[in-house]
């Protein structure tokens, strides 16, 4: 089973992330929420402020985040509490030591673009041998191949694309539709052969359809209750209960007219049979006497298909009428010599 297969089509990962602002009972209020929206995961961060940054070298940096922290029992209530609404759990773990007590609720890790040069996270990340999902903002092409090729030579398991995705990324809050390039995912697919996807920062849902129409197979997005009010930035790039469900409208509509890719005629076509009507056959432009030979001053292509299909109008030329035919008259092959 493709663990990056979601329900919906792309795999749809609602990022709580610290929208809570270190309120536990608002973090349980917004993963319900996301639980009723039926995305495919739900998905927090394990932080402390001291394990994440440095408390001399940036104070303030580190003070935010110990402001947001939650405890490894709130984050083990969330998880249970998604997990049992069977919606799926995954955290972007930038604490080390907490992969130890989180790792039986996570079945997809997320590494953060933060941490795409983050060497002993990402290792330690790979060695629990679980599929990942790797955020590429901040990072030139280069890099991006360099840690999937370290992460493939921790554990070759990541050289499948049902263990290793890649997510197109851009890291700021909110970015403008030009920053967004959904074109690297295609690039990141050309290179890799890995599974591909977008996490989106833009304003808006605008940028994850589009993304699903170029070929994401994975959505992520910032999701609170409502951006009114809020002044973490995060909320400004987040979507509402009703924007994902119209999200999942909008994926399934794309779905629907992105169809097969194998060309052919589809069924209401022939029913209706317009093969036949909107198709042309020979008729003559003329009424032609027997023994007349036949050439393009009396012959023409007209609609309907009936008779000679067009396509065999140089094969009549130079023939000769075997009986008299009127002008526009189907014609079959008994009718020439």
């Amino acid at each position: 089973m493709n663990p990056f297969k979601g329900k919906h089509g792309p795999l749809l990962i609602a990022e709580i992330g610290g929208n809570h602002e270190g309120d536990f009972e608002y973090a349980k209020k917004l993963a319900q929420l996301a639980i009723d929206t039926n995305v495919d995961y739900v998905k927090f961060q394990i932080y402390t402020g001291d394990t994440l940054v440095s408390s001399i070298e940036s104070p303030d940096r580190n003070r935010h985040f110990k402001k947001f922290e939650l405890s490894k029992e709130q984050h083990i209530y969330l998880a249970e509490m998604v997990k049992e609404a069977g919606i799926l759990y995954t955290s972007s773990v930038w604490d080390i030591d907490s992969m130890a007590w989180l790792n039986k609720y996570i079945s997809v890790y997320k590494i953060g673009s933060g941490d795409l040069t983050a060497y002993p996270v990402v290792k330690k990340t790979a060695q629990i041998g679980k599929p990942i999902i790797l955020s590429t903002g901040l990072s030139t092409e280069t890099e991006v191949l360099d840690t999937i090729g370290y992460i493939q030579s921790i554990n070759p398991v990541y050289k499948a694309k049902d263990m290793l995705a890649i997510l197109q990324c851009t890291s700021m809050y909110p970015i403008a539709p030009g920053d967004a390039h959904l074109n690297v995912m295609g690039r990141l697919r050309e290179c890799t052969g890995l599974t591909i996807g977008y996490s989106d920062h833009t304003e808006g849902s605008k940028a994850l359809y589009y993304a699903t129409a170029m070929g994401a197979e994975i959505l992520e997005f910032h999701f609170t209750d409502s951006r009114e009010g809020k002044v973490f930035r995060d909320h400004k790039v987040s979507l509402t209960p009703p924007e994902i469900n119209e999200l999942i409208s909008e994926i399934a509509l794309i779905s629907a007219l992105q169809g097969n890719a194998l060309k052919q005629p589809v069924p209401i076509e022939l029913d209706n049979k317009h093969d036949i009507s909107f198709r042309r056959a020979v008729y003559p432009s003329k009424n032609i006497k027997a023994g007349e030979v036949f050439s393009e001053e009396n012959l023409t292509v007209l609609r309907p298909n009936h008779g000679i299909d067009a396509r065999e109008f140089e094969k009549l030329l130079g023939k000769r009428a075997k009986r008299e035919l009127a002008k526009h008259q189907k014609m079959t092959w008994i009718d020439f010599d």
